[in-house]
């Protein structure tokens, strides 16, 4: 049997998608909200921010993966891994007003919804749900950051690995392996061994 195709989503389903997780929201604050967003496709291994540009946008990622990274002493150093549905942002750069040091780049064909800050506290002054969205999205935002600050400074390495299979499994079978290990800060022939390991617990 065929798989049909699924229609392409408009502005008003992603709208309607950050409401139903972020907030709950009346009609006119839905269209608030989907009026601000702006479609953006990526082919796989684009750049949606470089280093040295300021972050202006909040980034919903509908469909796709990203690879958030920076250098450090002339190394690429993979900060975040996004999948369908999540949000990403370069956060000090985008409240700073100031070029951030991060870069972010497909790892597949993407498509993301930008939601420009400046727009988003315009429409979030006069409407309490899409200010509730906006915190949401913040607070999701710092938790992530945490949560991989802790993995990376207090588990061991097949505990790292195990946690991000909890907590990441589709970037863990989409991803390639060489940013999978550099996200759990190990290399690449740890990750192997830990691999290894976990098939045989």
């Amino acid at each position: 049997m065929m798989k049909t195709k699924e229609p392409p989503k408009t502005r008003r389903d992603i709208a309607r998608e950050l409401a139903r997780r972020y907030s709950t929201m009346t009609h006119e604050e839905l269209d608030e909200l989907e009026a601000i967003l702006v479609p953006m496709k990526f082919a796989k291994g684009k750049k949606i921010l470089s280093e040295g540009e300021v972050c202006r946008n909040i980034y919903y990622l509908d469909k796709g993966l990203i690879r958030q990274f920076y250098y450090k002493n002339g190394k690429e150093v993979t900060e975040h891994l996004g999948e369908d549905h999540s949000i990403f942002m370069c956060i000090e750069s985008l409240f700073r007003e100031e070029p951030t040091r991060l870069q972010v780049e497909t790892l597949e064909p993407s498509i993301v919804y930008a939601i420009p800050k400046d727009e988003l506290e315009r429409v979030a002054l006069h409407h309490v749900n899409i200010q509730m969205l906006y915190r949401k999205i913040l607070e999701e935002s710092l938790i992530i950051s945490q949560v991989h600050a802790d993995l990376v400074r207090f588990e061991s390495a097949q505990s790292r690995y195990l946690k991000m299979c909890k907590l990441a499994p589709q970037v863990i079978l989409r991803a390639p392996l060489v940013y999978i290990a550099n996200y759990l800060q190990m290399t690449p022939e740890t990750l192997s061994r830990v691999r290894a390991a976990t098939l045989n617990i």
